[in-house]
Order: structure tokens, then C-alpha cells, then sequence
């Protein structure tokens, strides 16, 4: 399995929490943790942008995505808006996630609460070529629920 190293610096607001980790051995995704200083309410329709009070260094021919958490979605209708969410390997800013709640009722984000998970994947460098046509494929045009339900 492959492994590189990501350079992470703590802001002063996240000093005492935990850097995110897989919490198993064959998880995609490492959590994100809330670096509120109390509960931040989060009522139902609304969204808000919360800190985790990191910053990463992602090497070249890389990327970090913030996705949502499945757990959240299914039992409070918490998602991710810009989902998923791109940290480029020239970005240093603090990682921050748009939570929005599409639930019913009012979600509170707590201190250390896990609210995304940061997955890192290889990005290849493309070069488009501009054509008059492109090659004929069986699907062709279809989409948008062109095979039926």
C-alpha cells in the first residue's frame, strides 16, 4: 500500500485536539474534528462553515477531499455542501467544512465532534485535445436516467 507523508500545522484553536486518523485499517478516509470553542447550533435548512484548525502541506500530483460522513447523513440529514470538497496542493488556508442540515431538526456541533473525512488521492495532469468528433460509444449521448429505474 502506498504512503506518503502530508505535513500538518495545528492553529492555536486546535492545539488540544487529536490529527485526524484512520479508524480502521482499511478506511479511505480520516476524520475531521470540529475546533469550535462551544456547541454550534446548526438549525434545519441552514448551514455553517466550520473550522478544524488545520493546515496541510498536500505534495504535488495530489489532493485532499473533505466528504461527508455517512453516519451524519443517515441519522440527522447532516451533509457537506461543495461536497466533495478539493484542497489543492497549493492551498495552505485552514481546512474548513460547509455543513448543511437537511434534517428536521436542530443538529449541535460540539468540540472535537467528527464532522468529515479527508481522503487523499493521486491527480493526474490532463491535457485536453480538441477534436471536430469524438469516438462513437454504445451509450452514445444517454444520461440522466437513460437506462430506466
Amino acid at each position: 500500500m502506498e504512503s506518503i507523508k502530508i505535513f500538518v500545522q495545528k492553529l492555536p484553536h486546535a492545539q488540544d485536539l487529536p490529527l485526524p486518523d484512520y479508524k480502521s485499517e482499511d478506511a479511505a478516509g480520516m476524520d475531521l474534528l470540529a475546533a469550535v470553542t462551544g456547541g454550534v447550533s446548526l438549525p434545519p435548512g441552514s448551514r455553517i462553515l466550520v473550522p478544524t484548525g488545520l493546515q496541510i502541506a498536500v505534495p504535488r500530483g495530489f489532493e485532499a477531499q473533505v466528504r461527508p460522513r455517512s453516519g451524519l447523513a443517515w441519522k440527522w440529514g447532516i451533509t457537506i455542501l461543495n461536497s466533495p470538497g478539493t484542497i489543492d496542493a497549493d492551498y495552505r488556508g485552514e481546512i474548513k467544512v460547509i455543513l448543511a442540515n437537511l434534517g428536521n431538526e436542530i443538529f449541535t456541533v460540539a468540540r472535537g465532534d467528527r464532522i468529515a473525512q479527508l481522503v487523499v488521492t493521486r491527480i493526474p495532469r490532463v491535457e485536453l485535445c480538441e477534436c471536430g468528433q469524438l469516438p462513437e460509444t454504445g451509450r452514445g449521448e444517454g444520461g440522466f436516467g437513460h437506462t430506466g429505474l
